[in-house]
């Protein structure tokens, strides 16, 4: 027998919406799933898409932040997304989400998000060795997956190639370095101007490889 819980549960679509994770129509239909009225079958019709997740963190910002003014920090931001969001609308996206110090980028094709991840590490560098530089410049980290995702959230990508994307970018990355997850390589890998390289980690629950232009 189940035991009645001792304390209350907020199950009001309005309510959870505003805390401005999932939309009210999102919450409803969740619940609905709950409650037995809707099936995940359903769900997943009316969610469930295939994309490729891009995801960009940037070095250096809690040691700016911490060593240096916080508005440098803020300035080094805005330099990389003045360089970076045009790459990603050049190349087809159709979503970009800015968040502190990173980027979350949704495109139709896996080959699409590499290719802005290159164009994205080569004019960082060039914006670094120019007038406009600041005095820590930043270098890009990037996470590749591709699959299955559904489209709620701010990111309108939930689910595992998502979250693979984001270890990669924001955890295992080093600048100037693309990670993909193995979705993404096996959808490129007869590309012959990409050199792929399966790496290995301990803490890694997962294969991923370096992309680099060959």
């Amino acid at each position: 027998m189940k035991t009645k819980l001792p304390f209350p549960l907020l199950d009001s679509p309005d309510a959870l919406a505003r805390c401005d994770g999932w939309t009210e129509e999102v919450y409803r239909d969740l619940l609905a799933l709950q409650e037995g009225s809707i099936s995940h079958e359903a769900l997943d019709a009316k969610y469930l898409c295939r994309r490729a997740i891009l995801t960009l963190d940037l070095t250096g910002f809690t040691v700016q932040a911490m060593k240096g003014r916080p508005l440098n920090a803020l300035l080094r931001i805005l330099d990389a997304q003045k360089v970076c969001i045009p790459v990603l609308h050049e190349h087809g996206t159709i979503l970009v989400r800015a968040f502190a110090d990173d980027l979350v980028g949704l495109f139709e094709d896996p080959g699409q998000a590499l290719d802005a991840a290159f164009e994205i590490h080569r004019r960082l560098t060039e914006f670094n060795h120019s007038a406009h530089a600041s005095e820590n410049p930043a270098l890009a980290c990037i996470g590749i997956g591709y699959g299955e995702v559904y489209a709620i959230g701010p990111n309108l990508a939930m689910g595992d190639e998502m979250n693979r994307a984001s270890r990669l970018g924001e955890d295992t990355a080093r600048g100037n370095e693309t990670l993909v997850t193995s979705n993404v390589y096996f959808a490129l890998r007869s590309r012959s101007d990409v050199l792929f390289e399966q790496l290995a980690s301990d803490d890694q629950l997962f294969p991923y490889y370096r992309a680099s232009p060959h």
